[in-house]
């Protein structure tokens, strides 16, 4: 009975997901549009912060506890499964074109912070100076997207005809619907994997790793469908800057954060899925399967590595 439930259950998340992204897309872009800011800005902000919800609340809240120590393993986790499962996935199903802004500066802006993450990472703590760096690292970026809005092309999408009021009332009943329903999954899923015996450790690594990138899988691969590519690619960028920069840098604000000798690896992991991400983007301006499909080979070479 109890997995029965549990199912159900788990159902229930991914149909909240999937509603919750397409109006939480539709949405971003009737704001977009309304308000003349490029797509591409929406999706490096709006989506990006609303989406990275999940990590946000699992890091705060442990650094809050006292319990800190999840913190990196959860955010370079996410960022590494940002790319290489999320984008690859979504350019598996759609082709997904990738601006020159995001070559130029967006991407190489996430590998540098990726870098400075593992060099602030190498004595085996985030502190509070580092989460001072982190952070205004984060007021520049946002100050570069401030530049972008003003600045920019709006690439609104035209057949969405939303009013402001609508567009925002649709952008945040589908935010509410995507965390909720990433909440039940974990839940569930998580529910599952003990009922079948799978340990803590294997649980951490994937379903609750995985479970917080749910709104990034949902949300792009609804922009991609839809035709909003720049949401897309933006989504992924802006949410592993913001993981990286915003969460871990507000929690070792809270309290010093543990960065174990073994999160090394994994951020170079993250930095090496930010150069494929880099190379596969640069030729085309776009990803296509068969770059998608690097990119789910190469998550699948690191699962094994981890297990």
């Amino acid at each position: 009975m109890e997995i029965i439930l549990q199912i159900l259950l788990l159902a229930l998340g991914f149909v909240l997901l999937v509603k919750g992204a397409d109006w939480f897309v539709d949405g971003a872009s009737g704001i977009a549009a309304k308000m003349h800011i490029p797509q591409l800005v929406i999706g490096l902000t709006i989506v990006a912060m609303g989406t990275s919800a999940p990590e946000a609340a699992v890091s705060i809240s442990a650094a809050l506890k006292g319990s800190a120590d999840i913190t990196i393993g959860n955010i370079v986790g996410s960022n590494i499964l940002n790319i290489l499962i999320i984008l690859g996935l979504a350019s598996v199903i759609v082709p997904i074109a990738v601006a020159k802004s995001t070559i130029k500066i967006d991407i190489p802006y996430m590998l540098a912070i990726s870098a400075i993450l593992f060099l602030l990472g190498m004595d085996g703590t985030i502190t509070l100076v580092d989460g001072l760096i982190l952070l205004a690292l984060f007021i520049i970026y946002l100050a570069y997207m401030l530049y972008m809005a003003k600045h920019g092309n709006s690439e609104g999408d035209p057949v969405k005809n939303l009013k402001l009021w609508q567009a925002l009332l649709f952008t945040v009943v589908g935010l509410v619907l995507i965390v909720l329903g990433a909440n039940i999954a974990v839940d569930a899923a998580t529910a599952l994997a003990r009922i079948f015996g799978l340990s803590e450790r294997f649980i951490g690594l994937t379903i609750v790793a995985l479970g917080t990138s749910l709104p990034e899988l949902f949300t792009s691969v609804a922009a991609a469908r839809k035709g909003n590519a720049d949401i897309a690619i933006g989504n992924i960028v802006g949410s592993n800057i913001f993981n990286i920069l915003f969460i871990v840098g507000l929690s070792a604000m809270i309290v010093p954060v543990p960065f174990a000798a073994n999160f090394l690896i994994d951020t170079i992991v993250a930095i090496a899925a930010g150069v494929l991400l880099l190379l596969c983007s640069i030729r085309q301006k776009k990803l296509v399967r068969w770059h998608g499909v690097l990119m789910l080979l190469g998550y699948t070479a690191y699962f094994i590595y981890l297990l």
